[in-house]
Parts: structure tokens; C-alpha cells; sequence
């Protein structure tokens, strides 16, 4: 089962980071877009490449690796697959797989890349805003917090 409070408290913390709101969403937003990527068991390793090439928010970076569960992954593969047929111009065809690995999903691999490359930018888009919303709202109920924020704002960086 899920422990809930352990949950609310691990967002609190992710919403509280000492970090300017950009950052804690861009990092989210990076981590996002890898997850809808069809390199299985790489999601976590390129989220935290990507937070050390780009400076990001390690923490968020790692958490947006993690959106897309395996719950979605069938789902979103599809949809990715069929996205990347439409856009190659190709008729829509049926996806098969026999499992997840790179070696069932290289006969659709430039579908795949292409239509999880729209997906995934379309989702990090999104979840940046949200994420940088959810950070401020979060923010502006503790009085520490609203004043930093305010400040990081301001001078449009991290504040030291």
C-alpha cells in the first residue's frame, strides 16, 4: 500500500526545495520528458545526466523520470508509436509487442522516437507550469518561504 503521509511529506519537501521555482519545474519538466522516452531501465540514469549537463534540480529531475509508471507506459507507447506513424506520413498500423525490451521495440524505433518526442515535450511543457504554479501556491502559505520565493523572483535566481 501506499503510506500517504509519507507522500505528502516527500512533496512538501520537493515543493520547499531552496531553489528558485524555474529550476525545481525545469528540473521536473527534463525528468518528464525522459520518462516518456522508450529507453526502459534508462529513465533514471539520463534524468540525473541531464540535471548534471544542465545544472538542474537533481531531486525534481529524478521525480519527472518517474511520471511515466508502468501503469502508462503501454498506453503512452501507443499512442507514441501511432503519433510518430502520422507524422512520417505512414498509414496507422497496429503495435505488437512481445515485451518492452530495445530489442521487441527497434522494428518501431523511429515511430517510437518521434511520437514519444511530441509526447514528452507536450507533458514537460505542461508540468513545468504546473510544477512552478504548485511550487509558488505551496510557497505562499508559509511566510519563510513566500519571502524567498518573492526575492528568487525578483532577482530571478537562486539566492545565496
Amino acid at each position: 500500500m501506499i503510506n500517504k503521509d509519507k507522500l505528502k511529506k516527500q512533496f512538501k519537501s520537493i515543493l520547499s526545495l531552496d531553489s528558485h521555482p524555474g529550476h525545481i519545474a525545469a528540473g521536473f519538466a527534463v525528468g518528464v520528458f525522459i520518462s516518456f522516452t522508450p529507453f526502459f531501465g534508462l529513465h533514471t540514469p539520463l534524468a540525473i545526466a541531464m540535471a548534471f549537463i544542465f545544472r538542474l534540480n537533481k531531486v525534481t529531475c529524478i521525480t519527472g523520470a518517474w511520471v511515466n509508471t508502468p501503469l502508462t507506459v503501454v498506453p503512452a507507447l501507443v499512442a507514441s508509436y501511432n503519433i510518430g506513424r502520422f507524422l512520417s506520413g505512414k498509414p496507422a498500423k497496429v503495435l505488437v509487442l512481445k515485451d518492452l525490451d530495445w530489442h521487441s521495440l527497434q522494428p518501431y524505433a523511429k515511430s517510437l522516437l518521434l511520437g514519444s518526442s511530441v509526447i514528452g515535450f507536450t507533458a514537460a511543457v505542461i508540468s513545468y507550469f504546473v510544477c512552478y504554479w504548485l511550487v509558488v501556491v505551496f510557497r505562499r502559505k508559509d511566510a519563510g518561504l513566500k519571502e524567498m520565493t518573492r526575492e528568487m523572483e525578483e532577482v530571478g535566481e537562486e539566492l545565496e
